[in-house]
């Protein structure tokens, strides 16, 4: 998988960062879409100028029909210190809090976020159906673009659809796994090759931190599904406990597309 990105712990926020967060949300409502920021950054997640006790704008749960028994995961956004998120609990259920709307990964490559867990999944395996949970997931998901594929890649999407109902072309899940290597890429046990799943934490060592990651999702697609990528349709966070009926907490603090220049002029 290359290099992982390196992680780290987040800056505690300050006054003009919320300031600039609450801007793009304004803009996203005036446009419909991910907020353009000053820095050229498109926030898809502007969870620290959401109102506490709500979900956050423009995000709406995402329930799986065919998860017969299980219940659906709870979020909320929270107080975290000097900031809101989205806190994500999770009793044996399974269910996602997903954003839709288009990214262009050759404006806006680069991905970053934090995230922080109460505990991980003990018996998680993405190896395994009846084990594929994780206290932490970051999706992003692509859109079907049927003129750009073969006839072939066009049946294998219809057949998926009548399986699953309506599921994206392709996905990289970023994970929180419980103890298989960071770095790990491996087809999902449910979905096949249309979800990779990308090991990006493991283990215990950071459970009750705040990390912050940074994937470049262009390279990581290109990566894992060989080819180069369609255009964005959505970002998705998750917790899920429903196969192995587990309890799992998780926080899910702002997410953000930017240029990878931007991340050239920090190193």
């Amino acid at each position: 998988m290359g290099r992982l990105a390196r992680s780290r712990r987040s800056p505690r926020m300050e006054p003009t960062t919320v300031v600039r967060a609450a801007l793009g949300v304004a803009a996203m409502i005036l446009v419909g879409g991910p907020a353009l920021g000053a820095d050229d950054r498109l926030v898809v997640g502007a969870f620290s100028s959401a109102v506490e006790g709500s979900l956050p704008q423009g995000w709406t749960p995402q329930i799986f029909k065919k998860k017969k028994g299980s219940t659906q995961t709870a979020y909320s956004v929270v107080r975290d210190g000097d900031t809101t998120v989205v806190r994500a609990e999770s009793v044996g259920a399974a269910s996602g809090l997903e954003h839709v709307g288009p990214v262009d990964l050759k404006e806006y490559p680069v991905l970053r976020w934090r995230w922080k867990i109460d505990n991980v999944v003990a018996a998680g395996d993405p190896h395994r159906k009846d084990k594929d949970d994780y206290a932490a997931r970051v999706y992003v998901t692509f859109a079907f673009e049927p003129e750009k594929v073969g006839f072939g890649e066009r049946l294998r999407y219809k057949a998926a659809r009548s399986l699953f109902g309506g599921v994206p072309y392709a996905a990289i899940s970023y994970i929180w796994a419980s103890d298989t290597p960071a770095g790990t890429v491996i087809a999902s046990p449910h979905m096949g090759d249309i979800v990779k799943l990308v090991v990006v934490e493991s283990g215990a060592d950071r459970v009750g931190d705040w990390v912050a990651e940074e994937r470049n999702v262009y390279d990581d697609y290109r990566r894992a599904f060989g080819k180069e990528p369609p255009r964005v349709s959505g970002v998705a966070i998750m917790t899920d406990t429903d196969n192995t009926k587990e309890r799992a907490t998780a926080y899910y603090g702002d997410l953000v597309f930017a240029r990878e220049q931007a991340k050239a002029q920090r190193e």
